[in-house]
């Protein structure tokens, strides 16, 4: 068996298997496949969640919506890119501090504009 094959047979299957949920997800509307629920929620975890916005709270934190609760969404230093009421997809981790809340890294809003989100200070 040719040793170069092998290796990158390897190496393909490793970041197959270790893809981020994000680029597996993506649908060819520009859509992500949710992955979560609210209530199931871990500090430190990576999400994708599909809600309504329920409340902007803050230029730069909206409250998010689905069957199983809410949690709040900080986009900071961002503004808020969707409208209350507005259905959308969020990508970013869950903080792992109190209160719970999402770190987003991505916005999906419902016409399909995706808005990433840059946390820099």
């Amino acid at each position: 068996m040719n040793p170069r094959f092998t290796m990158a047979a390897l190496l393909a299957a490793m970041v197959t298997i270790s893809a981020p949920t994000l680029a597996t997800a993506a649908t060819g509307k520009g859509d992500m496949a949710p992955s979560q629920k609210i209530a199931g929620l871990l500090p430190g975890q990576e999400v994708t969640l599909r809600g309504v916005v329920l409340r902007i709270t803050d230029e730069d934190e909206f409250i998010l919506s689905d069957a199983s609760g809410q949690i709040p969404v900080y986009v900071g230093p961002n503004m808020v890119p969707a409208a209350q009421g507005e259905t959308i997809t969020v990508a970013g981790r869950v903080d792992d501090d109190f209160p719970r809340e999402i770190y987003a890294t991505l916005i999906i809003r419902a016409d399909g504009t995706q808005v990433p989100l840059s946390h820099r200070y």
